[in-house]
């Protein structure tokens, strides 16, 4: 079995870490109704959740280090399961703020602590990623449809609560199987760290760094307001919230599996063509999904999302294969603090945008010229050749030690 069990439970746990975060942009369009208020300032309500899934990625990260990561991963299960109850349970617009703010908090923990305990614990980094971003990609994918089904069929409320209740028995069974001897921590992969040249570690910092902030905007905007797109140009009152998200999930889905061809494909040729194509592809779907009718941009959503979920492992593989070890977890707190940073700046965004224009479609000319930069960015990475160069003594040592 080796680490195959530890690395299932922190697959999962990708799966609930982006689930959580993308319940509020559904579930606000009853919300918004019950409540009576508008759209823009119902959605406002979840900002201080991305404010703080980005802001607190930073402390989070250090300690990973600092303490064993098993230990940041069950504060994790308990606090974002407690985090969605208490969001369910809210009575007025200040109780929901607070408990999305909680919410956004624990659910910060994934990223740097479980990417750097993903690649310590994996043979091959580029594969796990991409078996990892799957997980991820599903909870992007299925919040939408079952968000959309309990609101039509309960309640908002339930949206919350009945995930939270799933997350917190997750976390009993977490606790009890990271103790020592439990099999859910896994044994780290040895091998020496890499000891690439300064230019070569600042080249990639930089091209990670733009990666992270424009590509986290890209997919920030895109996961939050396909949802509002749908509704603008499907037939909303016949399709009800329930059939918005489940369309939205479809497209999600169907695109959610892209992360295993492409984390096999960084291992075998390299970071750098998957970039370029990927980001390539993205700004004309991006300005086609803007323009064109719903009947039209429904299925051009599809390769849309698949080019989007594709470039994600890029960056996490760069790091692990640049960054020692010891301070992994803050290398990727770095790289989370950039693209989750901009889910902060992102709801204000889309509600400023929507209010001036009364579309999305503002928004996703914005995000192709985010992408059309990021693939500019993507030229300077090095290709396979260079790579091996940059890291020889990494691969000398890990010869060596075969």
């Amino acid at each position: 079995m080796g680490n195959r069990p530890a690395l299932r439970i922190l697959n999962l746990a990708h799966f609930i870490d982006h689930y959580f975060m993308l319940i509020f942009p559904t579930a606000v369009l009853a919300l918004h109704k019950e409540w009576g208020m508008s759209y823009s300032d119902a959605l406002s309500l979840g900002a201080p959740a991305f404010i703080l899934y980005a802001a607190a990625t930073l402390p989070c990260g250090w300690l990973g280090d600092m303490f064993r990561g098993a230990t940041m991963m069950r504060v994790f299960f308990f606090g974002i399961g407690v985090s969605a109850i208490l969001v369910g349970l809210a009575p007025d617009p200040l109780a929901l703020m607070f408990a999305m703010a909680a919410l956004g908090l624990f659910a910060a923990i994934y990223h740097p602590v479980a990417t750097a305990m993903i690649v310590n614990l994996a043979e091959r980094p580029g594969r796990e990623l991409g078996i990892n971003g799957v997980y991820g990609n599903l909870g992007v994918a299925l919040a939408a449809a079952v968000t959309g089904l309990l609101a039509a069929w309960i309640s908002w409320r339930a949206a919350f609560i009945v995930p939270g209740v799933v997350a917190v028995a997750l976390g009993v069974y977490y606790l009890f199987h990271s103790r020592p001897g439990g099999g859910a921590t896994g044994r780290d992969i040895e091998r020496p760290d890499p000891s690439p040249s300064a230019s070569a570690q600042l080249n990639v910092f930089l091209i990670v760094g733009v990666t992270a902030l424009f590509g986290g905007f890209v997919f920030a905007g895109v996961t939050v307001a396909l949802p509002k797109l749908f509704e603008e140009r499907l037939s909303a009152e016949t399709l009800g919230i329930a059939g918005i998200g489940i369309i939205t999930t479809a497209v999600f889905f169907t695109a959610s599996f892209t992360q295993l061809f492409t984390g096999r494909l960084i291992d075998r040729i390299g970071p750098r063509p998957v970039l370029i194509i990927a980001t390539g592809l993205q700004a004309p779907l991006l300005l086609a999904v803007a323009f064109l009718p719903g009947t039209l941009a429904v299925p051009l959503a599809v390769p849309l999302m698949l080019v989007i979920f594709g470039a994600i492992p890029v960056s996490s593989w760069l790091l692990g294969r640049y960054v020692g070890k010891a301070w992994r977890s803050r290398a990727y707190s770095m790289q989370f603090v950039l693209a989750l940073g901009v889910n902060a700046a992102i709801i204000p965004v889309i509600s400023g945008l929507y209010e001036q224009t009364g579309s999305t479609s503002t928004l996703f000319v914005i995000l192709a010229a985010c992408s059309l930069l990021i693939c500019m960015v993507s030229l300077r990475l090095p290709d396979n050749a260079a790579l091996l160069r940059d890291t020889t003594s990494l691969r000398a040592a890990e010869s060596t030690a075969a």
